[in-house]
């Protein structure tokens, strides 16, 4: 695991702007620097040591010199490849899986990439073609960013190396924004900060004569289905599965696994705990409040295995961290990114390398809404006059009481969805929870909602979801999820998080054997019936408890909806207060205020649009208002002295459907 940079310019490469982009990615590999310079070249690399400690070093070329790359992540099926290599004449200098790239691309050129079974992002300079090639794996685990303006080009892992090369101030993109608070993430290659852009999962990018292209490598299909019995096709997942976390247990040094009690992570641990020799240590977080905490859960799987177990308990001090781990996203911070910072805290104090469950939900099938848009489904063959002159108006009168996961917010969830197609549907239900069309005219101000009334965010999931890579309709969503979700979210926030604490996060279940092998499985072994992960679930009974295997779905969350009426609404309303945001024209703070009002008073729990809202605001401050990390922290603190809300205008009354995850 590493940081990665670099800098074209036809004109003559900077060293010094190069080793400045290094040192701001500096947690991502804190044990070594090295770096290349050629004319209109630099590259440069930030270690953080697993394999090959001291022969490792990056740069690396091959054998006249001519080839160079740096690389973060790591190549699981690297001893094999090298076997190859050595045996077609290749010499190695290393034992590294960094070294097999460039003989990699001797041999196969562009292609190289698609030999390589990891998580991967790098950098290939040519300098007979004076060609420069960036790859990403095939999921997205690890991130690659790049600006091109004129005659400079920059690449980097993190955004914040990018911001280095720049010589005018950065600037807001406004559609980012627009599509976050609806999506819960950035799709495509935006990013919040205008002309620079993300390096899509499963792509390459070659500059070459001073012209950048990129397009794909790797696409999933979920057809053809593979042939097999269900007892053939879950034992072959099995074995799959424990060969792929042997394989990611590859290291030398320490490693670890972040076991959370649900079933992804504890599958995790067991397999690893079956085919290692040692004990495992494993990584786990809690809160006071009993109803969000699964550490019992998670004690259980420790004791059966016999883990060398370490937990934490967090509370609401969000003040401390919440500037910090906005500076190393990026972007706004989910909720559940605390979770994972907060354990990868806990686990970089014991390990330099940890496994976890990210990628569980999106490859088995692991989200209520999974099941409740096959419930749609059947719901809509009802006679339209039955399903809108009776059951519809009796719906609409059942009184609602804004707790989570109630009858009544699933009833009006069925009847919302039922008014839309498929597409549009599964859309609508990823994104319920948060901003929706109307609610950003409220929102937003005069000019930017004429910028960005025509752009809905949903669009670009009904696109994927109406593809030909699937054709059930589980399958489908599970194709959406992988293509947004999982690769500009969940995996994301795992890299940030734990790179934060110069931590090497692995994640065997996105490995890509593992997930072309699952999405040619029949769809009615993710779903059978109304369960959730069922073939994972058949797997899962030789090694964890039933207790565990059949309790319903819960995930590690935090209190948010209690915290924002205590002393999280207090900081909020300050910030909301003296927004930058507003004071620049992009949103209103009436309705801001009016949503933490609302909040507060009991009426709607808005808990996680004021998240995104409290989280922009100190985006925004940090990377366009130049206020330091230690500043804003400072200035929250200060913020946490009691406040008096005022009342102000209401949101208008648009139905926002609140089902279960």
């Amino acid at each position: 695991m590493c940081g990665i940079c670099g800098l074209w310019n036809r004109h003559g490469v900077s060293e010094q702007t190069v080793r400045a982009m290094a040192q701001e990615i500096r947690h991502r590999g804190p044990d070594e620097e090295g770096f290349y310079f050629r004319q209109t070249i630099g590259l440069a690399n930030r270690r953080l040591s697993i394999i090959d400690l001291n022969a490792g070093k990056q740069p690396i070329c091959n054998e006249n010199g001519q080839v160079w790359v740096v690389f973060n992540g790591e190549i699981y099926n690297y001893p094999s490849l090298k076997q190859r290599l050595l045996q077609q004449g290749h010499l190695f200098k290393t034992n590294s899986d960094t070294e097999v790239i460039v003989h990699l691309y001797e041999e196969y050129g562009v292609d190289c990439v698609k030999e390589l079974r990891g998580m991967f992002a790098f950098a290939l300079w040519d300098e007979a073609r004076q060609r420069l090639l960036l790859a990403r794996d095939p999921l997205g685990q690890k991130p690659l960013y790049y600006t091109f303006q004129e005659d400079r080009f920059a690449f980097a892992s993190e955004i914040k190396a990018l911001l280095c090369d720049r010589t005018e101030k950065s600037q807001l993109n406004a559609r980012a924004i627009h599509n976050y608070i609806s999506l819960r993430y950035i799709p495509e290659t935006d990013t919040l900060f205008q002309g620079i852009h993300k390096l899509l999962a499963g792509h390459i990018l070659l500059l070459e004569n001073g012209e950048v292209r990129h397009s794909p490598y790797w696409a999933l299909h979920y057809t053809p289905k593979a042939s097999g019995s269900e007892e053939e096709l879950t034992a072959q997942l099995r074995q799959l599965l424990l060969e792929t976390i042997d394989c990611h247990m590859l290291s030398d040094v320490p490693v670890g696994a972040f076991l959370s009690g649900g079933l992804d992570s504890s599958l995790i641990v067991a397999m690893m705990s079956a085919v290692s020799p040692k004990p495992i240590k494993t990584f786990s977080i809690g809160v006071r409040e009993q109803s969000f905490d699964e550490l019992p859960y998670a004690r259980m799987v420790a004791a059966r295995y016999g883990t060398d177990h370490h937990e934490m308990i967090v509370e609401a001090d969000l003040v401390t961290n919440l500037p910090k781990m906005i500076w190393h996203m990026e972007e706004p911070v989910d909720p559940f990114a605390f979770g994972v910072f907060s354990a990868a805290q806990l686990a970089s104090q014991h390990v330099k390398v940890v496994l976890g469950g990210d990628g569980g939900d999106e490859l088995f099938a692991g989200y209520d809404r999974y099941v409740g848009n096959q419930l749609v489904e059947l719901y809509c063959m009802l006679p339209s006059f039955l399903r809108r002159k009776i059951l519809h108006p009796i719906i609409e009168r059942l009184p609602d009481n804004y707790s989570y996961n109630n009858v009544v917010q699933k009833l009006r969830w069925l009847m919302a969805m039922s008014e839309t197609d498929t597409g549009h549907r599964y859309a609508h239900s990823a994104s319920y929870l948060r901003f929706s069309h109307v609610h950003k005219q409220v929102l937003y101000t005069d000019l930017l909602w004429q910028e960005l009334q025509e752009i809905h965010s949903t669009d670009y999931l009904v696109q994927l979801f109406n593809t030909d890579n699937a054709e059930h309709l589980v399958d489908k969503m599970l194709y959406t999820d992988s293509k947004t979700r999982l690769a500009d979210h969940l995996l994301m926030v795992g890299d940030r998080m734990t790179m934060a604490h110069s931590l090497e996060g692995r994640s065997p279940f996105v490995d890509q054997q593992v997930v072309e092998f699952v999405a040619h499985m029949p769809a009615t072994l993710k779903i059978k019936g109304r369960q959730l992960k069922y073939v994972q679930r058949q797997i899962a009974r030789e090694f964890l408890p039933k207790e565990l295997i059949e309790r319903p779905k819960k995930g590690f969350g935090f209190p948010l909806a209690y915290w924002f009426r205590g002393e999280l609404g207090e900081v909020t309303a300050r910030v909301f207060e003296s927004s930058m945001l507003v004071e620049a024209g992009y949103l209103r703070l009436d309705s801001m205020m009016a949503l933490l009002q609302s909040h507060r008073n009991g009426v709607t729990d808005h808990n996680y649009r004021l998240w995104v809202l409290l989280n922009l605001e100190l985006w925004y401050r940090i990377f366009m208002g130049n206020s330091s990390v230690e500043t804003l922290k400072a200035y929250l603190q200060e913020s946490m002295k009691p406040v008096k809300l005022y009342p102000a205008a209401p949101l208008p009354n648009v139905p926002v459907p609140q089902p279960v995850q």
